[in-house]
């Protein structure tokens, strides 16, 4: 691209101006669920009842009657006619981060030589995609094709454009799971199940303990142009090349800075079409790099939360090219500034069938109560989260490592790739006091504090019982955990599967424990905090309220026993401890056909994506980088060569000296990117050499990736030294601010 070109993109993408949206004119409260079949809905087109069983699956997990899917699938057909419906898909979530759907028209011959709109209840239940297409780690054979998708009763169906898209599992034809969402339900029952149990020593009343999920998904946008005109961008969802500009993030003006016109117009787009989706969102800000935004919703449960958020990804994407903008899901798409993360806050409520002592039905786990004994179900439930934690704190970091999400991992305000938990000093105390007590006393824990503030405008604060910690990746926020470390691109149930399952394990391991004690004649409650005292001594090393940055931190987390491995490929190795495998077994989540399927599948993405960034990145080298250097450099002879014919041979040669130095400098840069190049090259073919998918993808992390930074550090130091007028790719200071 030539300089006029790169300047007229830029110039045009600085020029825009913030679409015009044209905003509902209910209020979001009316509008909220407009394409979704929600209660509402299934009250007005279903029979009464068909309307309650349907609900009773839905709130008490009871077996789908396919007798009653004929009537549901009538009723679900009316309404998305009526809605300009004419086609519905069965949209699952594979093994890619990404959601799939293929889409059938409501038509069939209606015997008369005319068609007729149709859906039944077998359409709706069960249908079957193509299983071998998708990334299946073995299970599936290319010619053995046949899987099955299945209704997700639990997750409302909903409208995109005019397609019905019915949330689905996803298994092959000999059972497997070939998705998330299967075993995330699978999860979320065998927590609900766990942690019921232990609830009863507590309560009476306890009908089912719901897993919730509040994510905050960050992303970066950039200008559609700029975007296409940066074929690293284009290809990878990053730059794999490009020195910072002068002024990144280091002025802190950015975050929480007004939100500028353009993006403005985009996200309030954005909002409207999730809302009509019944996507619950409600907050938006600017985030710490520049480009880099928020947006976060209101908590729901799990397993609607993660189809909310995989529906709001796509969402975001199409919106973004309304308003001339291309949203960056990267978890690094720059050097040198923040990286984007997707924050998962973690908890439990448990529904109880009536109103408890102050008046709530919906209990938070991990909150503290107003009694002794409210606050000793608030410590059980923290503690066997911490045990979870650091049983399984391997297997967490594997549950959110991919290639991309390396990049960020420890970088500026990302948590580094060891699981700790930050707990505060309050709670810290108190773990504390039990641990060292020998007594069974119960204990009283501050509520939140008011703060006198010494300006007699300003009302007093209402403090938190823990402060936070940026650098924690597992940290307790007041009523929750906040997992942290899971990247902006990822399919939030990775996380939350390894999380439920050793959530559920560590819940069943207490309930055996205690029952063991009360059966010898210890009472109940000297049982459970002797249990509690064992627990909080064993999980004491995943504890950490320090600066997960330092460098003695990693060294004192080695000393504890938690994982400090880096290298991608070998994190995932954790889903095959004997303890993951026997820990997903237990709960009926995975089985071991499965876990070995899904590692399978994890490397072989790591190194599809390492690979296609390599062919970029050589690509971009000899026929962007090193072209536009050399004739930089000719420019430079010439001027030399014009030096010499002009002037004296000394005054020549002094006043050309800096051009001569960039002659040299130029030269020597090319030739070893010349050389790294054909390394690079020569690295993957040893690499795709290798048989085991294991190995190859640990090759392609020892050998290609370091070639890949040394390439980078050559092309940054020739866009520092060529003229800006002849670089072929927008630059950093180009593609971070928007006009």
């Amino acid at each position: 691209m030539s300089y006029l070109l790169r300047f007229q993109v830029v110039e045009e993408a600085f020029k825009k101006k913030a679409v015009e949206v044209n905003a509902p004119s209910e209020r979001p409260s009316e509008y909220f669920g407009k394409y979704v079949f929600n209660r509402q809905k299934m009250y007005k087109y279903l029979p009464a009842e068909v309307y309650q069983k349907l609900i009773d699956v839905i709130d008490n997990g009871a077996r789908l009657d396919r007798g009653i899917a004929d009537e549901v699938a009538i009723g679900m057909k009316q309404w998305a006619l009526e809605m300009g419906a004419t086609h519905y898909t069965h949209w699952f979530q594979p093994l890619t981060e990404g959601t799939a759907e293929k889409h059938d028209a409501f038509v069939e011959h209606d015997g008369k030589g005319g068609m007729i709109e149709k859906f039944s209840g077998k359409l709706l239940v069960q249908q079957e995609p193509d299983a071998s297409s998708f990334p299946n780690g073995g299970i599936r054979n290319t010619f053995e094709a046949r899987g099955y998708s299945a209704w997700d009763p639990t997750s409302p169906v909903f409208i995109i454009d005019d397609t019905l898209c019915i949330p689905t599992i996803f298994i092959s034809y000999t059972g497997e799971a070939l998705d998330y969402k299967a075993p995330l339900l699978r999860s979320i029952h065998a927590v609900n199940k766990a942690a019921k149990e232990v609830c009863d020593y507590f309560y009476d009343d306890v009908r089912k303990v719901q897993v919730n999920l509040g994510w905050e998904q960050e992303y970066f946008l950039v200008d559609e142009g700029l975007y296409s005109a940066r074929p690293d961008l284009l290809m990878t969802g990053r730059t794999l090349m490009g020195h910072e500009s002068a002024k990144n993030q280091q002025m802190d003006d950015h975050y929480f800075g007004t939100i500028p016109d353009r993006v403005q117009a985009f996200m309030k787009d954005l909002e409207i079409q999730a809302l009509e989706l019944a996507i619950p969102c409600k907050t938006r800000h600017n985030e710490v790099a520049p480009n880099q935004f928020e947006l976060a919703p209101i908590y729901e449960e799990c397993n609607l939360a993660v189809d909310h958020n995989m529906l709001l990804m796509s969402l975001m994407k199409r919106v973004a090219r309304n308003h001339g903008f291309r949203v960056l899901l990267h978890e690094k798409p720059f050097d040198g500034i923040n990286g984007s993360g997707k924050h998962n806050n973690w908890s439990l409520t448990a529904d109880r069938t009536a109103a408890g002592e102050h008046g709530v039905k919906g209990v938070l786990l991990h909150a503290p109560g107003k009694t002794p004994e409210e606050n000793l179900r608030f410590v059980t439930f923290i503690v066997e989260t911490l045990m979870a934690v650091y049983r399984h704190n391997g297997l967490l970091k594997a549950s959110i490592m991919s290639a991309t999400n390396a990049h960020r991992l420890g970088g500026n305000e990302a948590p580094p790739a060891i699981i700790s938990s930050f707990l505060g000093k309050q709670l810290t105390e108190l773990l504390d006091h039990i641990e060292l007590s020998d007594k069974d006393d119960l204990f009283v824990l501050k509520g939140k504090q008011g703060m006198e503030i010494d300006i007699p405008q300003i009302p007093d604060l209402i403090i938190d019982n823990t402060d936070r910690n940026r650098t924690s990746p597992f940290a307790f926020t007041g009523n929750r955990f906040e997992f942290r470390a899971p990247g902006s691109s990822a399919n939030c149930a990775s996380a939350m599967i390894a999380l439920n399952s050793a959530m559920a394990e560590a819940l069943q391991n207490f309930k055996k424990r205690v029952d063991e004690r009360v059966g010898k004649g210890e009472s109940k409650l000297s049982a459970i905090i002797d249990v509690l005292r064992e627990d909080i001594k064993t999980c004491k090393p995943i504890r950490f309220d320090g600066n997960g940055y330092s460098d003695e931190w990693v060294k004192e987390a080695a000393r504890r026993g938690l994982d400090v491995e880096k290298s991608c490929p070998k994190i995932f190795e954790h889903y095959l401890d004997d303890s993951s495998i026997e820990m997903f077994e237990a709960t009926k989540v995975m089985n071991r056909k499965e876990l070995e399927a899904r590692n399978e599948v994890k490397w072989e993405t790591y190194v599809k994506t390492v690979q296609i960034e390599a062919r970029v990145m050589g690509d971009l080298s000899m026929n962007h980088i090193i072209p536009v250097s050399t004739h930089y450099q000719s420019q430079l002879i010439k001027n030399v060569q014009g030096m010499k014919a002009v002037f004296p041979e000394d005054q020549a040669n002094r006043l050309s000296a800096r051009n001569m130095k960039l002659i040299r400098e130029i030269a020597e840069r090319t030739e070893r990117i010349e050389q790294l190049v054909e390394d690079l090259t020569e690295a993957r073919r040893v690499a795709n050499r290798i048989y085991n998918i294991h190995e190859r993808a640990i090759a392609y992390h020892d050998t290609v990736c370091p070639k890949m930074a040394a390439i980078r550090y050559e092309t940054d130091q020739l866009e520092m030294i060529v003229e800006d007028g002849l670089w072929s790719l927008p630059k950093y200071r180009e593609l971070l601010f928007i006009r």
